[in-house]
Parts: structure tokens; C-alpha cells; sequence
């Protein structure tokens, strides 16, 4: 029987998703790009030996409606899809917002990756398909105030990206409860140009961890084991450091908030 994957990831031309890709490309598997920039992605691409593996599908987490539509491509281009690496993010300085109107950490990192995941759902029923959602230790920040997800009233970066984090966990929580196998984990201090989003202490701070930090390829390890790997039933549902299982945040592992989260999060998608 073949051990070759049908992986599905998003964020695949830089950072630790393209760290991520490379790898498992590498050990054989077919990779499917859901990227913004379709064009940078042939450009990834254009000098690798085993680029034949490799489909390329526009989805731009920052406008809906392009989710929509790359779910949509995704299913008419495969019934099999043994991996879903929701791998994009982002951070800003400022609040921005996205194309449908919703603050630009909640859209990129949690709101495109759940209805994207929403839009494959029978696919991924279908072929138990493992959901793997790249969070951080920053869920350890996240406070949400469900009457302000978009964080109108008060906005600062570590609360959104903290907050999109802990979506993160949240959402993979979910999964596991509705039947789905899905985790969660944290790479690593990533050495990438994230710290240049942060304000001034937080930079500083940043500048000065930098020589203790992962490069992109050690911060991709463990989404390339939760991939590959086979784990128990036990583990469902977990969040994961160093390739093994880590104790998120207490509000990470309340049932309430999961709940209220997804109930929130389809509310949001309803109109789209």
C-alpha cells in the first residue's frame, strides 16, 4: 500500500509553510498549493525537481469569497485529500481590516481557514482527513471579548494576534468533537520577519531573542510529524510543541468558548 499523502496547505511560498512543503514534497507526497499569490508560488516552484506534484489554487484568507471559490476548485480537482494544513497567518501593527469588513488578524488566521475547512467538510468527512491548524504559544495572550471580535474598541497587536491563536486552538478542539481527527501546535520562535510587526518593547525584546531562535525549518517539524504520523486516538484534539503534546491555555480548553467560538464564527460566514 502507498504511504503517498494528498496534502492540502495554505501559506505554502514562505516562511515555515514553505519550509513545510519542501519537506514533504521531498518524501513523496502530493502537495496542493491554496495560496494568495499564484503567480510567486510558480515561481517557488519553477526550479523543483518534483513540481509535477504540486497544484496550484488562488485563496486570498483575506477575502471570503475567494475562500469560497478555492474550496469550491479544491473539490472539483480532488475526492481524495488525506491532509488539510491550515498554515497561513500574519500579524499588523495597525488595525487593518479585511475585504469582508472583519479585522485583518481575525480574517487571515481563524475566519478564511474556518470556511475554507466549513467548504470541504463532506470531503473531509469522507476521507478522515487530518486537520492541522498552526497556532502559537501567543494563545497564552488571547482574551477574546465576544461582544468585540473585531476589536473595534480596543485594538492592539498582541491582542489580535493573541486572540486569532487561540482561535486557533479553539476551532481544532471543535473539529475533534464534531468527528474529525485535528491538531493543533505551536512551531517555535520562528527567526522570520514577524518581529518587525511588533511595537517598540516587543520589537526590542524580539531583536534580542533572535540568536534562540527556530529557523523556519525546525519550526516546520512538527506540522511534517502530525502530517506523516499515525498518532492515538488519545492525542485527538491536542495541541502540540516539539512534536508532542503540550497543555494549552485553561480558556484554550473550555468547552464555552469553543462553542461560543464556532457559533460566533458561523454567524460571521453566514452571508457568504
Amino acid at each position: 500500500m502507498s504511504n503517498t499523502k494528498t496534502i492540502a496547505i495554505t501559506g505554502a511560498t514562505s516562511g515555515i509553510g514553505l519550509s513545510t512543503s519542501e519537506e514533504l514534497l521531498k518524501k513523496g507526497h502530493q502537495l496542493i498549493f491554496l495560496v494568495r499569490n499564484t503567480k510567486k508560488a510558480e515561481e517557488v516552484i519553477a526550479n523543483w525537481a518534483n513540481k509535477g506534484n504540486v497544484i496550484i489554487i488562488k485563496c486570498d484568507l483575506a477575502d471570503l469569497k475567494s475562500v469560497r471559490k478555492a474550496g469550491e476548485e479544491l473539490l472539483q480537482k480532488t475526492d481524495k485529500l488525506d491532509v488539510l494544513i491550515n498554515n497561513a497567518g500574519g500579524t499588523f501593527t495597525e488595525r487593518l481590516e479585511s475585504k469582508d469588513g472583519f479585522e485583518l488578524h481575525l480574517a487571515v488566521n481563524h475566519l478564511g481557514h474556518f470556511l475554507l475547512t466549513k467548504i470541504l467538510m463532506s470531503l473531509l468527512e469522507k476521507n478522515n482527513t487530518k486537520v492541522i491548524n498552526v497556532s502559537s504559544e501567543a494563545h497564552r495572550a488571547g482574551k477574546p471579548d465576544w461582544s468585540d471580535l473585531n476589536l473595534r474598541k480596543k485594538y492592539s497587536t498582541i491582542s489580535g494576534y493573541g486572540n486569532a491563536k487561540l482561535y486557533n486552538v479553539l476551532f481544532t478542539k471543535s473539529l475533534a468533537d464534531k468527528g474529525l481527527t485535528s491538531y493543533a501546535l505551536h512551531p517555535g520562535v520562528i527567526d522570520s520577519g514577524f518581529g518587525d510587526q511588533l511595537p517598540g518593547f516587543f520589537k526590542l525584546m524580539w531583536k534580542l531573542g533572535k540568536p534562540f531562535m527556530k529557523t523556519t525549518r525546525e519550526g516546520a517539524s512538527t506540522s511534517i510529524y502530525l502530517a506523516t504520523n499515525e498518532l492515538s486516538t488519545d492525542k485527538n484534539g491536542g495541541y502540540f510543541k516539539d512534536k508532542k503534546v503540550s497543555k494549552a491555555s485553561s480558556l484554550a480548553n473550555s468547552q464555552a468558548a469553543r462553542d461560543r467560538l464556532w457559533e460566533e464564527s458561523e454567524e460571521m460566514i453566514k452571508s457568504l
